[in-house]
């Protein structure tokens, strides 16, 4: 189904932009989703009896269902497909969707139909293809959000390079949860994007039995149109978050001052340069008992700020390039010297590559926490002073000719690895494996020049003894060598005669 609607899609899109038009199919898809729920909801109050309340907002509101005024409705646009103001009335649809329900401000494609000048009957057409999405058939397949969550990740594809500043690979997201396992309290993501680690987040406590009303979101975006995606994607799940009032910057303008959170889960902008001038944020209390990040590259200025939102019994997973275990610039080295000294680094994992649809940059996980002592304190494994290393690299599936994702079971052998290592009985005792997991400690980091990087430490994969003695694998493979030879010669041989019968023999 998802790739049908992709397909259709984007024979419609034109001369449109991959960035532009993704605004237009979702903004779509969401406008179909909450008109679905609102005719559903419509329909149970007519069998009530209760028709004197089919205009209240409350009667919607108190179900989780968006009021929609007529304009609004899918079916008011679907009557009106085929006129040559349909781009108007979607606009008029969206902006009425939004000034009716509060916790939708500033989450919908603002003049984006009149704006991109769409053909008319390409517009209809696509209108069609989206009225072919029953969205609310099945609750439990959660069918609008797995196709939002395709149409994301293939807009991310198209876009290349600029995909990756709303989409993070949904194997990736989905580890960092099953590692950090976020249960029950505040979850935060500094640079949200489009809302992935929120939406997974949900996913591991609805697949673990969980309530999700134990959990609080609060997440910030930069870019204006990416903060939009995340609302959209998120109000397509239910899912209530505070992305703050508007789109900033996280470093000038952290609209979550005071929070403290308990999971932390991100995948801040890779080797981001010039993220503040030289005589900016110098004395920002962020960070406090550290030297000052380096101007030329954001990656451990994001790891400070999301350390100083940390709780004190917090963990955090994120996404970072590959150079952020080893860099000795700027002072980068010192600062992680300080993190291995206070016991904040948990577990480092390095990735295969070709993950991500826009970047081809080697990437790894780090995870850290402030809560080693406590989870000893708790009949967990006493980790402290250690740090687990994980090499990865060799894991993954190609699923077409450029890109590679984890398996399920690839993310349950990290993921048991962890835990068995942090003391969780049902994973089992834990236990070093050659060229893939290695507990380190403090000393041998230090040994090391505090370089994280999982491979240093892991060693070589043991190869497995088929149990033939040295000396036959030596004469047996030396007679297929000395055999290759001769079938060697009597191909020269051949070709040499066929020369000569060409007129170019010696």
């Amino acid at each position: 189904m998802e790739e049908t609607l992709w397909d259709t899609a984007n024979k419609l899109r034109g001369k449109v932009e991959s960035s532009e038009y993704k605004h237009v199919v979702l903004g779509l898809i969401f406008l179909k989703f909450v008109s679905d729920k609102f005719e559903a909801r419509r329909e149970e109050l007519l069998e009530e009896g209760k028709e004197k309340y089919l205009e209240m907002r409350e009667f919607y509101n108190m179900k989780n269902v968006f009021y929609l005024p007529e304009e609004a409705r899918w079916s008011y646009i679907m009557a009106n497909a085929k006129q040559d103001d349909i781009a108007l009335k979607i606009d008029t649809a969206l902006h009425t969707v939004e000034k009716n329900n509060p916790s939708l401000k500033g989450a919908l494609p603002d003049n984006y139909f009149s704006r991109l000048g769409l053909d008319s009957s390409k517009l209809a057409a696509l209108l069609d293809t989206v009225n072919n999405i029953d969205t609310i058939a099945d609750e439990e397949e959660d069918v609008v959000g797995r196709v939002y969550e395709y149409f994301l990740g293939r807009f991310a594809a198209a876009e290349g390079k600029g995909g990756g500043e709303f989409y993070t690979p949904k194997c990736i997201v989905k580890l960092i949860a099953e590692m950090i396992e976020p249960y029950r309290g505040k979850i935060y993501d500094p640079c949200c994007g489009s809302g992935g680690m929120f939406v997974q987040s949900i996913e591991f406590v609805k697949n673990h039995h969980g309530n999700k009303k134990d959990i609080s979101i609060y997440g910030q975006e930069y870019t204006a149109t990416t903060y939009k995606l995340a609302k959209m994607n998120l109000a397509i799940r239910g899912i209530a978050a505070n992305l703050g009032d508007v789109p900033a910057d996280t470093f000038f303008n952290d609209q979550h001052a005071d929070l403290k959170a308990d999971y932390i889960m991100a995948n801040p902008p890779f080797n981001q340069k010039q993220w503040r001038a030289d005589n900016e944020l110098t004395d920002d209390p962020r960070w406090a008992g550290y030297i000052v990040p380096p101007t030329g590259n954001a990656n451990y200025a994001w790891i400070m700020h999301m350390l100083s939102k940390l709780s004190e019994n917090g963990t955090m997973g994120f996404v970072l390039a590959n150079g952020s275990m080893s860099s000795q610039t700027s002072g980068e080295g010192e600062l992680r010297k300080q993190f291995v000294e206070n016991d904040l680094v948990d577990c480092m994992i390095a990735l295969p590559g070709q993950l991500f649809f826009t970047t081809q940059i080697p990437v790894c996980l780090w995870f850290m926490t402030k809560n080693k002592k406590a989870d000893a304190a708790r009949g967990f494994r006493n980790r402290q002073g250690e740090t687990l290393f994980i090499d990865a690299r060799q894991m993954g599936t190609m699923i077409d000719r450029t890109q590679k994702e984890l398996t399920e079971e690839d993310i349950a052998e990290i993921a048991r690895t962890y835990r068995a290592w942090r003391g969780e009985e049902k994973d089992g005792d834990y236990e070093d494996i050659a060229g893939f997991c290695k507990a380190a400690t403090l000393e041998e980091i230090k040994k090391h020049g505090y370089v994280l990087t999982p491979g240093r430490y892991v060693g070589i994969a043991e190869e497995e003894d088929d149990g033939v003695p040295f000396e036959e694998k030596m004469e047996a493979l030396t007679e297929t060598l000395y055999a290759q030879m001769k079938e060697s010669e009597k191909l020269d041989e051949i070709i040499r005669k066929n020369l000569e019968v060409l007129g170019y023999g010696e």
